[in-house]
């Protein structure tokens, strides 16, 4: 871990803290977030595709664009994770799939005001990535 990492790390953990997650459950949230990010690049490359019919991912071979086969949906996984922490302590997820920037924000009450959209205003959110 860099500098820059480190400081982003002690950021997001301080903000927990004071939310009242454990080091465990904060640990877990950044291991959901690469998770999420590595799956949207994957994703986004085409190397990960879901089967129309019944919605289960697969891996795919892009020069050929053969299926390869079934994967473990470790998108749904992290989510339902990310999910029950962020529940726990009276605070919201927000997965951004765009495999560009941070996949992973905790919205916090008052991050999102009355009548918006959290798609619109996520980033208000506390980005969990230090990448």
């Amino acid at each position: 871990m860099n500098k820059q990492q480190a400081e982003r790390y002690s950021r997001i953990r301080n903000e927990l803290l004071e939310r009242g997650l454990n080091d465990d459950e904060i640990n877990s949230l950044l291991r959901a977030s690469k998770t999420l990010s590595t799956w949207a690049t994957h994703e986004c490359n085409g190397t990960i595709q879901r089967d129309e019919e019944t919605n289960k991912p697969y891996w795919y071979n892009t020069n050929t664009g053969n299926k390869l086969c079934a994967t473990n949906d470790r998108e749904a996984g992290a989510l339902k994770r990310a999910t029950a922490i962020a529940k726990a302590h009276g605070l919201e997820i927000y997965h951004q799939g765009d495999p560009r920037g941070c996949a992973l924000y905790i919205i916090r009450p008052g991050d999102v005001k009355d009548g918006q959209k959290v798609a619109s205003c996520y980033s208000n959110g506390l980005a969990i990535c230090i990448n």
